[in-house]
C-alpha cells in the first residue's frame, strides 16, 4: 500500500519540474558559428544549413532613364532632383583647343595649338586671298588751306618755351585785368582769342587788352600740350 503512494507522488514531481531553457538560440550559438565558419571553408553544411540571403531583384538594369524618371509632381527638390537626372544623362561634347591662352597670349607660334584649328592648306588661301585685297597707297603732300591767313598756334606754341604767366612783354595801363576779363568773355574759347591776339599784334602788342601779364598768351591760354606733343 505503501509503494502504490509513492508512484503518483513523483509522477507530479516530475510534472512540476521546469524544463531549462536551451543555451545560446540565435545566430550567436556555437553550432551556428561552427556551420557558417565550414561553408566559409568550403565543407558541406553542419545540420540545419544558414538562413538564406536576401532576396535580389533580378530585373535587368538599364543606364538609360524610363520615361517615368522625367515626369515630375511640381515640387522644388522634385524638378532639381529630375533636371540633375537629365543633365547626367545627356552626353556634352568637349570644345575645341582655344587659340589664345588664358592670360590673353595668342598662341600662334605653337604648332600644335594652331594646327588643331586650321590646315596649312587654309593659312596658304588666307595669304593668297590677302595678296590680292593688299593695296600701295602713295603718300602725297598735306593740302594747304586757301584763303587761310590766320596765325598758326601750334608754331607758336612750339617757338616758345616760358611758362604761363612768366612776363616777356610789357603792358600799359589800368585795370588791364578787369578789362582782359571783360575782352575775353566774347572768345568762344582760348584758342580763339590767342588767334585773335596774334593777328592783331602779338605778342609784343597787346592791342585788344587780352594778356594783362604780357606772357605772350591770351586769356590764359596754354601752350603745355603742344609742347609735350613733340616732346613725346
Amino acid at each position: 500500500m505503501r509503494k502504490m503512494l509513492v508512484i503518483p507522488v513523483c509522477a507530479v514531481v516530475a510534472a512540476c519540474d521546469t524544463v531549462a531553457p536551451v543555451q545560446g538560440t540565435g545566430f550567436n550559438t556555437p553550432q551556428y558559428q561552427a556551420q557558417r565558419e565550414a561553408q566559409l571553408a568550403g565543407q558541406g553544411a553542419v545540420g540545419n544549413p544558414l538562413l538564406p540571403p536576401p532576396a535580389i531583384s533580378q530585373e535587368p538594369w538599364s543606364a538609360e532613364p524610363s520615361a517615368d524618371a522625367y515626369s515630375t509632381d511640381g515640387s522644388a527638390a522634385d524638378i532639381a532632383t529630375q533636371t540633375a537626372a537629365a543633365l547626367a544623362s545627356t552626353s556634352t561634347q568637349a570644345p575645341a583647343p582655344a587659340t589664345v591662352t588664358s592670360n590673353g597670349i595668342s598662341q600662334e607660334q605653337d604648332f600644335a595649338a594652331v594646327s588643331s584649328t586650321r590646315s596649312i592648306q587654309d593659312d596658304a588661301a588666307l595669304i593668297q586671298r590677302n595678296r590680292q585685297t593688299y593695296e600701295v597707297v602713295t603718300p602725297t603732300a598735306v593740302p594747304q588751306r586757301s584763303g587761310d591767313d590766320q596765325p598758326n598756334i601750334v608754331q607758336y606754341a612750339l617757338s616758345t618755351t616760358n611758362p604761363v604767366g612768366a612776363q616777356l612783354y610789357s603792358r600799359a595801363g589800368f585795370n588791364l585785368q578787369a578789362k582782359a576779363q571783360r575782352n575775353c568773355a566774347k572768345y568762344p574759347s582760348a584758342d580763339q582769342a590767342q588767334i585773335d591776339f596774334l593777328a592783331s599784334g602779338g605778342p609784343q602788342r597787346d592791342r585788344k587788352g587780352l594778356d594783362p601779364d604780357g606772357d605772350g598768351f591770351a586769356c590764359g591760354w596754354d601752350p603745355s600740350p603742344f609742347r609735350s606733343v613733340v616732346g613725346n
